[in-house]
């Protein structure tokens, strides 16, 4: 007769079922937002400084923040953990920032944040975020993930594109080059210091690399090219009731001496995975904006516009 040790089978069945849990963990669908916290009465800036306050308390680092439109103010922050996972790949700068937005909703305020998981994932990230994200929660709150009506797991995201013949993340714009880092960061802060219809949010040097990402708003001029600005596509494809306001702003991302920003169809797909493709608030009713943007992007970064924009 063999005698089983019951303390070893104890051991092996939790070994089990805790890499169970961890592949089960891996597979669980996720979304791209999370809503905080809600309140009502008050405005959008009154919530701005102790948003602030409450982030830098956990040990975020504000990066830049703006106001898209009156109805919404967006913080970016990062970390150590956040500049770690940015210089984990040639092209993980993407994952430096992490944006709060802040929206009013009729007499409703939402604070709401991009999930660091999500967004590490589709930027093909392999560091885990779980940390910035539990760090995130305790600052402002998680009543739950939203975004798309249903989510996507860590291992689509990383592959995820929106539909046959749309872009992947490791195709993005290539708005223009220069000799060097140096001199592609001092001609995008150059450019976005003097471009009316571009405004620089944010930058963040990734240490140990030469990555370096900015964030930009961009604002139609009068009479100008309305695909590109940002009030305009959120009024179209942001229109369910938890806002997903933390989509903005668009980054731009200077690698050596190139830049590059995520593409439209990936950068906009991958935040709002749902959207339809034709019909009322739908891809459809933003078509030129992929190319507006390319060409805000460039001109905003000293490159030169293709003359099939």
């Amino acid at each position: 007769m063999i005698k089983v040790n019951s303390k070893w089978l104890a051991t092996t069945a939790a070994v089990v079922l805790g890499l169970a849990s961890v592949a089960a963990q891996a597979e669980k669908a996720i979304m791209p937002f999370i809503l905080g916290s809600t309140s009502t009465g008050g405005d959008v800036a009154s919530k701005v400084a102790d948003v602030k306050a409450a982030l830098q308390s956990k040990g975020f680092e504000i990066a830049g923040d703006y106001s898209p439109y009156p109805t919404a103010h967006i913080i970016v922050v990062t970390n150590g953990d956040l500049l770690k996972a940015a210089a984990s790949h040639e092209r993980a700068g993407y994952a430096a920032a992490q944006r709060v937005s802040i929206t009013k909703v009729g007499d409703q305020v939402q604070i709401s944040y991009t999930n660091p998981v999500y967004m590490g994932a589709a930027y093909q990230v392999t560091t885990d975020l779980s940390g910035v994200a539990s760090s995130l929660k305790s600052a402002l709150g998680a009543i739950k993930e939203y975004g798309p009506a249903e989510g996507k797991t860590p291992e689509q995201l990383k592959s995820y594109h929106y539909t046959f013949g749309m872009e992947y993340f490791d195709e993005p714009y290539e708005l223009t080059s220069y000799g060097s880092h140096k001199e592609a960061v001092a001609e995008v802060e150059k450019g976005l210091a003097s471009n009316p219809t571009t405004t620089k949010v944010y930058r963040i040097d990734i240490p140990g690399t030469k990555q370096t990402l900015f964030g930009v708003g961009m604002r139609a001029s009068e009479g100008g090219n309305k695909y590109m600005d940002d009030n305009f596509i959120m009024t179209e494809i942001d229109f369910k009731e938890t806002r997903s306001t933390a989509h903005l702003p668009y980054e731009v991302l200077v690698n050596g001496g190139d830049i590059e920003a995520l593409h439209a169809r990936f950068r906009i797909a991958m935040n709002f995975p749902d959207l339809s493709m034709m019909g009322a608030n739908s891809f459809m009713n933003i078509m030129p904006s992929p190319d507006a943007i390319k060409e805000a992007l460039t001109k905003a970064v000293g490159g030169e516009v293709a003359s099939d924009f």
